[in-house]
């Protein structure tokens, strides 16, 4: 670009420098936008979109485990509470029958919450397990787009994706999850309350407050773990993706997460 009155080969004044210098940036700038967005290289973009996802997913896992770490302690706050009042009651009444009423009150109740923090700590588990095959997932993109990084990350067969999240299988893991802790300190606190009143109905017969609360205990841990393998069965029937049980197999019956 030069100036109209200009020969070429003469030098340009300031003013037309100055108007050539501009055309050349607006012809750049011009150039710059005009490029078509689609052809941005969309592995980065898959790569950035990817990262993004896995680190909201462990946000995600995180607030699971704090709630139900918080739930529990607050469950098991209470018992504590409730097993200290119960103490001081039978100490200030000798046994007699203002203890057996409020027992029976107390233990309901701690069993009621017992209860309810089973059902919240369940949810959170199979919630925080569909995390965790999510980040399962992700990790194999990593592999399979970037090879080169298999020599400083922890590459481990698809069925061991969960393992190496800490969660682990095998037939026993649903009674060291959080909910099934919750389940059986509940169906203890149910069996004491049935073996109180029990032991009031047959005469303050202590023989007849352990039988029935040892059976009420039995029959309600069993339920309650019931309870939590259906839920977990329940939640397998709808995997978040079609080939979920390819990429990440179930490794046993039991529940996956904390």
């Amino acid at each position: 670009m030069t100036d109209a009155g200009c020969r070429p080969g003469q030098a340009l004044s300031p003013e037309a420098r100055g108007r050539e210098e501009i055309g050349i940036v607006g012809e750049k700038a011009k150039t710059v936008t005009s490029a078509p967005v689609g052809r941005a290289d969309p592995r980065l973009a898959a790569v950035t979109f990817v990262t993004t996802e896995h680190f909201t997913l462990q946000g995600a896992r995180a607030a699971t485990i704090a709630e139900s770490t918080g739930r529990a302690t607050m469950f098991l706050g209470s018992v504590s509470a409730g097993l200290v009042a119960l103490g001081l009651i039978a100490t200030a009444t000798r046994l007699g029958a203002t203890f057996y009423a409020f027992g029976v009150v107390v233990l309901a109740t701690l069993a009621f919450i017992g209860l309810v923090t089973f059902e919240r700590v369940l949810q959170s588990g199979i919630e925080d397990h569909g995390y965790a095959q999510r980040i399962a997932r992700l990790r194999g993109f990593y592999f399979d787009w970037a090879p080169e990084m298999t020599g400083y990350l922890a590459r481990v067969p698809p069925p061991q994706r969960l393992v190496i999240q800490g969660l682990d299988t095998g037939h026993w893991q649903g009674s060291r999850t959080i909910a099934g802790m919750v389940s059986v300190v509940t169906a203890v606190l149910a069996g004491s309350a049935a073996g109180l009143i029990a032991a009031v109905a047959a005469g303050h017969s202590a023989v007849a407050g352990f039988v029935t609360g040892g059976a009420v205990t039995s029959a309600a841990a069993v339920a309650l773990m019931r309870v939590q393998n259906a839920a977990w069965r329940r939640a397998r029937q709808y995997p978040y993706f079609d080939c979920q049980q390819v990429a990440v197999p179930q490794a046993a019956s039991e529940p996956h997460s904390r």
